[in-house]
């Protein structure tokens, strides 16, 4: 039977508006304030700004970089800064490590606490199960008549006060740090992906670079092949121009009948092709290398007939270096037509030519030059 003079409902109502008090009375433990900064946080912290300057470097190479050795240098600096954005992951990922160490060691802290306060609290309840089911009621009417009730009572709220701060305490620190730890090992989460990306996009930038170096390899010996190519037409060009200067000290006076000025532009193509390579002086800007040429190749029909521009004197037909099978004609006027790179003669040193005589056959592509007055000049200006 409960307590005489006292409903349970009564007594019930009364403990819970006491308890409420109680938790109202008294705050929740004080938020943990904010730790110093760790050397690994430090270090964090100073590789992010030696990352910023990385940025700014590269940037500024990239605005300036010029043909392909700027471009490597940039990619230099590329990936340096992609080398300090991996050790920003790894720190980053340290940090959240420690983060996260700190924060379980304080969990495992408050549950030995949460251990023994509810080791208390099991105590405390037995001796309350003792008391009976209204055990706080039953203090209070445990007073003697005519006793002051005030330490009783003083008695009965430092008891629930103390259970309600314990209990209190425990789950919104427990709470908090569960939350935090949850975060913190998303971070690590996200950090660990982050590491892996930057450690492939350094990967990817590696091969980059080497593939870049291969090409400037590849770009320095093609400078030097083309060098090499420059100096030996300079080379074949001037051996051409000997040849016709001596061909011409040892002409005779000069040819009878109209000089092949007259017909300057109206001449017929010696023989049926397109043009492959122009006349004049090509220069390469990638290498700043100036390759001559005096004439025009011809892309033509392997074995078609090679006419004669305009009446003349065969003063050479052979091989020459550099122009396979070749002739060259004297007209009148003082002009030289040359021919290069037939693959067969019909006509020997000496020969008097009609218009449109055949000198030989032609190979894949022919070569045309005309010199007037030792001078090489255009064989378009002189074609129809």
């Amino acid at each position: 039977m409960g307590s005489p003079g006292c409903e349970p409902g009564v007594a019930a109502v009364f403990v819970f508006l006491l308890l409420v008090f109680l938790l109202l009375t008294f705050p929740l433990a004080a938020q943990p304030q904010p730790q110093p900064q760790t050397d690994r946080q430090l270090a964090l912290e100073t590789i992010r700004a030696e990352i910023g300057g990385l940025e700014q470097r590269l940037g500024r190479l990239q605005r300036e970089a010029k043909g392909l050795a700027g471009e490597l240098a940039s990619v230099e600096v590329e990936l340096q800064l992609q080398g300090r954005r991996l050790a920003e992951a790894e720190a980053a990922r340290a940090v959240a490590v420690e983060r996260t160490e700190a924060g379980e060691a304080a969990v495992a802290a408050l549950e030995g606490e949460l251990a023994a306060a509810r080791q208390g609290l099991r105590q405390r309840l037995r001796g309350l199960y003792r008391l009976g089911a209204y055990g706080y009621l039953r203090l209070l009417l445990a007073i003697e008549p005519g006793a002051d009730p005030l330490p009783a009572v003083r008695s009965m709220r430092y008891l629930a006060r103390r259970d309600a701060e314990a209990i209190d305490r425990f789950v919104v620190v427990r709470d908090r740090l569960a939350t935090e730890r949850d975060a913190l090992l998303e971070e690590q989460r996200q950090v660990e992906a982050w590491a892996l990306q930057e450690t492939q996009r350094r990967q990817r930038l590696a091969e980059i670079r080497a593939h870049q170096a291969r090409l400037l390899a590849r770009v320095e010996a093609e400078r030097v092949a083309v060098a090499e190519r420059a100096g030996a037409l300079k080379e074949k060009e001037r051996k051409l121009a000997s040849l016709l200067d001596l061909l011409a000290s040892d002409a005779p006076q000069p040819l009878e009948g109209k000089p092949i000025q007259v017909f300057r532009g109206v001449l017929d193509w010696p023989v049926v092709g397109q043009v492959a390579e122009g006349f004049g002086t090509r220069r390469d800007a990638r290498y700043n290398t100036e390759l001559p040429h005096n004439g025009i190749d011809l892309t033509t029909r392997a074995g078609a007939e090679v006419r004669v521009l305009y009446p003349g004197e065969v003063l050479f037909a052979a091989p020459f270096e550099g122009y396979g099978t070749m002739v060259v004609v004297h007209h009148p006027g003082r002009v030289f037509s040359v021919y290069g790179g037939l693959s067969e003669l019909q006509v020997t040193k000496g020969d008097m030519l009609s218009l449109g005589d055949v000198l030989g056959l032609a190979s894949a592509q022919l070569y045309l030059e005309i010199r007037a007055d030792k001078r090489p000049e255009d064989p378009l200006t002189w074609l129809r």
